[in-house]
């Protein structure tokens, strides 16, 4: 019985020349790959919210929306926004080359086109593609809180776990967008004082409510900074619930969080723990303050609270 054949990598090819895209699909199907064909940017955005392509191919000049406006608004769509552009020019000034890689390019090839440079390119960026690809699914696995920024403080990707700690500890769903605004603050000092790997975790508050922590990992490519997050509360709430009520630490950090309003699910984003380990602790908080349900706790909590 024939083994089934491996999937082909797909390569989106935009171009508005009909003999660069005869000659092009020819070169890449030839060499294994599966092409799909756009005559213009907004025909390459329609293209991806149907499908994701491993690799785009961009002219850099087409007529209407020129390549370096697609590659703008293809990275904008957070669904492709790790597929690798291969912008292809035959523009040879560097300020083109800087507006390619600057639109999110990650290279550029001069026509007329070379075939055999063509092939290795496009192994070797889908290869590094695959490789970064591997390693956000490893964090995302590993539940870790981390997220990654570009220099000018854009977020560039976040593990699920840190996109709900940060909506549910900010109480928004555009919480990403508040702290983009700190790490790029963060980064304009840092560059300022040509500082190095940051040692001590800056904070992040939202009112009276909770605190998040930020701790600056290092660079871990090309204009791409990773930073860790934690959850925190303001005034060591925490410790005077534990005091007050004789809770165990991560008892009072559940409580806290049930005076604040998160449901069991944000709780267990933000302190690290499963749905399961949530409701244990939470039986014994009902115990200890000698109350059937969560909002009696809450109302406990918050009446201690408001006393200091």
């Amino acid at each position: 019985m024939a083994e089934p054949a491996l999937p082909r990598d797909i390569v989106l090819l935009v171009d508005d020349s009909p003999e660069a895209l005869g000659f092009l699909t020819d070169a890449l199907e030839q060499s294994g790959f599966s092409v799909l064909i756009a005559t213009s940017g907004q025909a390459a955005l329609n293209i991806v919210e149907r499908i994701t392509p491993d690799l785009i191919l961009l002219d850099a000049v087409m007529p209407s929306m020129d390549g370096f406006e697609t590659c703008r608004r293809l990275k904008a769509n957070a669904g492709i926004a790790q597929v690798p552009v291969v912008f292809m020019t035959g523009l040879t000034e560097t300020e083109h080359v800087v507006h390619a890689l600057e639109s999110g390019g990650v290279d550029y090839l001069t026509k007329p086109i070379n075939v055999d440079e063509l092939r290795a390119r496009i192994r070797v960026h889908l290869r590094n593609a695959r490789s970064a690809q591997s390693a956000r699914v490893a964090l995302d696995a590993a539940g870790r809180h981390l997220l990654a920024v570009k220099g000018d403080g854009a977020i560039h990707w976040s593990t699920p776990q840190a996109t709900r700690l940060v909506n549910a500890a900010t109480g928004s769903d555009d919480g990403l967008d508040l702290v983009a605004k700190h790490i790029a603050a963060f980064m304009r000092e840092r560059e300022r004082l040509s500082l190095g790997r940051g040692d001590n975790p800056f904070s992040i508050n939202n009112g009276s409510q909770a605190a998040l922590q930020l701790a600056f990992l290092g660079a871990i490519g090309p204009d791409e900074y990773l930073f860790r997050l934690t959850a925190t509360s303001q005034r060591a709430d925490d410790g005077v619930l534990r005091q007050h009520f004789a809770l165990t630490q991560r008892e009072s950090e559940v409580l806290l969080w049930i005076a604040k309003g998160k449901s069991n699910r944000d709780i267990g984003e933000i302190l690290g723990l499963s749905a399961r380990t949530v409701n244990k602790h939470l039986e014994q908080i009902y115990v200890k303050l000698g109350v059937e349900n969560r909002a009696s706790a809450a109302v406990k909590a918050a009446h201690v609270l408001h006393e200091m």
